[in-house]
Formats: C-alpha cells, structure tokens, sequence
C-alpha cells in the first residue's frame, strides 16, 4: 500500500507543476440541492487485489447514486495525474499515495480548494482524525480529502525473540539497541547472517520521517524554515543510529542490505527471517498473511527516547482532490464525499484494503477492531504522539534534501554532526525556497 513516489518522480511531478499550473482560481460551486448527474473519472495509483478493492466500493456508490458513472483508470501515478493536469486534460479526481504533494497542489492550484463544498454540504471535519486533517490542507487552504491512512510502528519476529531470551518488544531506543545487538547473528567470517534491526536509513522504511517520532524531532519551524539544525532532538536520533551502524560496521551493513529481497516481494528481509525487528506500517499485515502465513511475529509502537512519548509512530495516508480542469467537478465531490466521510465506505475501503479508516466511527468499527495487530495499528493512528510530515509548498523536497545529508552521514562522510546539520539547514531552506 505504501508505494511512496520515487525522488525522480517528485522531481519530474513539482516541476511540471511549477511549469505548467497558473495561479489558483476562485472556486465557485452550484447552490445547495442542485442536480449532480453525469459521468466523473477518477484515476488511481492501485492495482491488482487492491484496485479490485477501489471497484468494488465504486460500484457501491453507483448504485446509491444512479445519476452519476464513474470511468476509474488505475496504475496512475502523481507524475502522470499532474502531467494531465498541466496539459489541460486531467481526471476530475486524482488519487494520490503522498501525502507530502499537498502543500504544492493546494499552492498551485492543480487541485481546487474543496472549503465551499465542504461548507455548502456542512461536513463535519472533526469526524476526522486531527493528524488527516493536518496532512490534507495547506496554508488555510482544503484541497485534498484523507483516503485511509497508514500508521508505522514496529514488526518483530516472535522466534527469534525467543532464541535470544527477550520476552517483550523494545519500548525505548536504548532497548532497541540492546535487543538488536542479542539478535544479530554473524558469521565466522564476521559478516551479518541475522540482523536483530538494520538501521540504515536507505533500508526499506527506514526514512527520517518515519523514525522522527521516536524523539519528537520537528522538521519545520513555526516559520516554515527548516528545523533539522536547531531541534535537538535531531542530534539525539542521529547519534543514536550512528552508535548503532557503527557497532554493525557500515560496510557490514551495506554489503548484507545488498542481498536483501525487495521490501514487496515475499522475500522481504522481516518476512524471510533475516531482519528481527522492522520499521512498517499496517499493510504489512496484508503481505504477511498473502506471502509468510507461518511467521510468528509481533506488533508494537515504535520505540522512543522518552519513554513518555510511547504510543505513537509516524501517520500518513493516501489523498484525494479535486483537478483544476474537472469536466464535473460536482461528481467529482460527491465521490470524494463518500469515498472519505460515508462511515460504511471507510469501513468497507479499510476492510478490502488493510489500511486504517480515517472517520471517528469507522475507526472504531468492531470488526476491524477485532484482529489485536491491526488494532496495535489503530491506536497508533490514535495516539497524540503520533505524528505526520508538515506540509510544504516545496512538496517533500525537504525531506528529500535532509536524505541526502543522512546517507552521508550514516557512511561516515561527515564528521561533525553539529556543524553537517546547520548545513544541512541552508541547504533545505535554499530548496525550499527555489520549490516554493
């Protein structure tokens, strides 16, 4: 489910948008209790079981709207929607898997602000999660609607858990530590057979993002500059997984990354074995059953330096919005107002699809409730400190950026950390502002 945008594609999508998108328009919709019929294209990023999933719901919502066809086109990527969208020739609804391209579509105006829908039909946000509401707008401006969401936390494998002795999951970064050093397995070379947690930020998802949670660091000030080099608690997870990565060896590391499987194929380092303890979000859950059903492993927030902090993890999703081009826009909102506030629609989305729903009721459906590891997800999603990426109208080149300055890090290329992050500063804010 979380098939993250490539950097090349980010790249290719905000400059395309840059280029081809002009300035926003005011968004004028029908007066309340007007007719909406006709036919809406929504394009998707999904494909196989999970577009399987997206038809079935849209033939529900046919069926409760029999004035309105939907033309779904799936394999449909952000790079592809905003091309269209520039060209002139986009669908009426663009379903994006990032939320990090917020900031640069309400920004530019390639998606329509959505605030006099929402206001003309009286939709209740609050029935929203207060970390989905974050992630779909932009500097006052509503131009994207939360299509379920992922929360990562933390998969460990149950035997090998009790091979080394350890009887509970890590709750804070000195215990993940200590756990992944119990085990690891080496070879009488010295090279890595077992990898208690490998925690090289370029392994599978591993991003800064995701691990930021684990000591609250911020990544933007109240400015919006970047944070990275003022926020201590930057240094304190840097240092943390460089002791680490350094008690591995970097060249150890890297050379047993290498002869890892692809993260979505059934040869996933977690689920072959190799890796103990691994960085993911709920969809795993889908793959694990579907590729490894005789793994026994756990599921659990992701470890922290205070301990206060414990609970949460990372939260992202997947968007919807509006094209400035749509043929019909009219359709267009009403299939994004059941795809993200119709409790029954989540609830059946969330179901099909293993991803956790993002409406007040439909999270706290009984049956998506009733499996105890997707339900270690929900509370994730729940936690207050749980938390997402801000959005920017760079889109994600801050992250991307701040990337960069990791991997170096990591291979010993800088070697002071202090003065690296205070660059690594300059160089985000000057990005920023050419994205912006």
């Amino acid at each position: 489910m979380n098939k993250r945008i490539p950097a090349a594609l980010f790249a290719l999508t905000l400059l395309t948008t840059a280029a081809c998108t002009p300035a926003p328009k005011e968004n004028k919709v029908a007066a309340p209790g007007a007719s909406t019929s006709g036919t809406v294209e929504l394009w998707h990023f999904f494909t196989e079981r999970e577009a399987e999933a997206i038809d079935t719901v849209i033939k529900d919502f046919e069926a409760s709207h029999p004035n309105i066809k939907v033309t779904v086109k799936s394999g449909q990527d952000d790079s592809k929607v905003t091309q269209a969208i520039g060209a002139g020739n986009g669908p009426d609804i663009g379903l994006s898997y990032s939320t990090d391209i917020v900031g640069k579509f309400c920004s530019s105006g390639a998606w329509v602000d959505l605030t006099p829908y929402i206001s003309r039909d009286k939709v209740d946000l609050n029935q929203l999660n207060a970390t989905t509401r974050q992630y779909t707008e932009f500097d006052g401006k509503r131009c994207a609607m939360p299509f379920l969401a992922d929360a990562y936390g933390m998969f460990y494998n149950k035997d090998l858990f009790a091979k080394a002795g350890i009887t509970t999951p890590p709750k804070t970064l000195d215990e993940l530590t200590e756990d992944a050093k119990k085990l690891t397995v080496r070879n009488a070379d010295g090279s890595l057979k077992t990898v208690g947690f490998l925690p090289l930020y370029d392994f599978y998802e591993n991003a800064a993002a995701h691990l930021a949670p684990a000591t609250g660091a911020k990544w933007l000030t109240d400015d919006g500059k970047s944070a990275v080099g003022t926020d201590p608690n930057w240094k304190t997870l840097l240092t943390w997984q460089k002791n680490l990565v350094d008690w591995y060896g970097y060249a150890n590391l890297t050379k047993f990354k290498a002869s890892l499987g692809d993260e979505f194929s059934a040869d996933n380092a977690f689920q072959k074995g190799q890796v103990a303890i691994n960085i993911d979000a709920e969809y795993r859950l889908a793959f694990l059953k579907d590729q490894t059903p005789t793994l026994k492993y756990g599921v659990a927030p992701l470890p922290t330096a205070d301990p206060a902090r414990y609970g949460g993890g990372y939260v992202t999703g997947n968007i919807l919005g509006i094209s400035k081009n749509a043929k019909n826009p009219e359709a267009a909102w009403e299939l994004i107002k059941y795809l993200t506030t119709d409790d029954a629609a989540v609830t059946k989305l969330a179901g099909l699809l293993k991803n956790v729903p993002t409406t007040t009721k439909s999270i706290a459906d009984p049956t998506l409730n009733a499996d105890a590891d997707f339900k270690a997800f929900i509370d994730i999603f729940n936690s207050p400190n749980s938390v997402t990426t801000p959005p920017s109208s760079s889109g994600p080149a801050y992250q991307e950026t701040f990337g960069k300055f990791l991997n170096d890090y990591q291979a010993g290329k800088v070697k002071d950390l202090n003065s690296g992050l205070t660059d690594a500063d300059k160089q985000i804010n000057s990005v920023m502002q050419l994205g912006g």
